[in-house]
């Protein structure tokens, strides 16, 4: 629940932050996959209050919340070659969200004050706002969006079984991440990305290997939409 409410009150202040994309055909290809993402069982919708909204942003990037709402960059959709590492980049995400990364991050580093900044949000002030006097912000920079190599890898690993669950072929995840590796030398649209998502390594060679640990589909992975291309152009 402290999760949720921390992650509304954020995105208010994102929203208010970076410009949030109206357009409705970019808008609704996105919510459309992260609302199927969202219907994975293990992404416990039933739980977490899941959002999924575009900002212009240049830079290649995304990001989830405490709680849910998900925000991608539109340089991460003209950077994607297909709809599949999009819907990897997104179940990666909500993977961060319902392993708590974030929060857990935040109370690790301040055992000490989080039971007395609680009981002074509960009070009816705000938890941003009780946050932000820990020193904890809402930057690329943040505490809440920092994860550690092991928590890369583990929202890996979930947002594979995710993937494989709703119809997108997991490795297209793997291979976005090792793309933007690859290419996070030539330009400065990454360093964000970056520094909060470190690569943990081999990471198509990891989630391959999770792959076979996955139940077997009946059919091909079929959940793209077959709309990225005029996402793209709009």
């Amino acid at each position: 629940e402290q999760d949720v409410q921390l992650g509304k009150e954020s995105a208010a202040e994102v929203e208010k932050q970076m410009q949030i994309v109206k357009n409705s055909q970019i808008a609704s290809f996105i919510d459309g996959i992260g609302r199927k993402l969202a219907a994975a069982p293990e992404a416990e919708a039933q739980t977490y209050a899941y959002s999924f909204k575009v900002v212009n942003e240049k830079s290649i990037n995304a990001f989830a919340l405490p709680g849910g709402p998900t925000f991608t960059h539109t340089g991460l959709i003209a950077a994607a070659d297909n709809e599949g590492q999009i819907a990897g980049v997104l179940a990666h995400e909500i993977s961060h969200v319902v392993l708590r990364h974030g929060t857990s991050n935040v109370s690790k580093a301040n055992l000490l004050q989080i039971p007395a900044m609680l009981g002074g949000a509960l009070g009816g002030g705000g938890m941003l706002g009780q946050l932000a006097q820990l020193g904890v912000g809402l930057g690329a920079n943040s505490l809440m969006m920092r994860f550690s190599r092991g928590a890369e890898t583990d929202a890996d690993l979930l947002g594979t079984r995710i993937l494989h669950r709703v119809g997108y072929n997991p490795i297209e995840m793997a291979r976005f991440f090792e793309k933007l590796e690859a290419e996070s030398g030539k330009q400065g649209k990454l360093s964000e990305f970056f520094a909060s998502h470190p690569n943990p390594g081999n990471r198509v060679k990891k989630v391959q290997t999770e792959i076979l640990l996955l139940p077997k589909r009946s059919g091909a992975y079929d959940a793209d939409s077959g709309r990225i291309a005029q996402v793209k152009q709009a």
